[in-house]
């Protein structure tokens, strides 16, 4: 089997193999007696407050997945759509590494903009439009 090492996730950033630890499960649906005798899913078990990743992504990465995250902040991640360990093992650590990809990239500061003078007319106009409209829903007088 081969030896898994650290984890690349891109050209500058790099999460050493000593701070996941794998366990192997059994597998949950088909796989007739292998899913009952062999334990081939992969539960990854990464803490993130403690990793040597740079601060900022650490933050991204806990604020975009919150809801995968324990108390004690370890993200738990499971592979078992492969019948075999080795590919288990290797998705749930492509996973892991999309995952950390994804929250070192910065957000784009968005941009504050100001309507323009037409499209404020034109709302304000509609308003004007629509308040004539339920005006006339009013009740009707009867002495007319």
């Amino acid at each position: 089997m081969a030896e898994f090492g650290d984890i690349r996730i891109n050209d500058t950033l790099t999460l050493p193999a000593w701070e996941v630890s794998e366990a192997f499960v059994r597998a949950s649906g088909p796989g007739g007696q292998n899913v009952n005798k062999v334990s081939t899913a992969v539960q990854l078990t990464w803490h993130v407050e403690a990793s040597s990743l740079p601060p900022d992504v650490k933050t991204r990465f806990a604020k975009l997945y919150a809801n995968r995250i324990t108390k004690d902040g370890r993200l738990v991640l499971e592979a078992s759509e492969h019948r075999s360990q080795a590919l288990n093992r290797e998705a749930a650590r492509k996973r892991l590494a999309e995952m950390i990809l994804r929250a070192s990239r910065k957000p784009k500061r968005r941009i504050k903009t100001k309507p323009t003078y037409g499209s404020v007319k034109r709302r304000i106009a509609a308003k004007k439009r629509r308040g004539e409209i339920k005006a006339l829903r009013g009740n009707v007088d009867p002495t007319d």
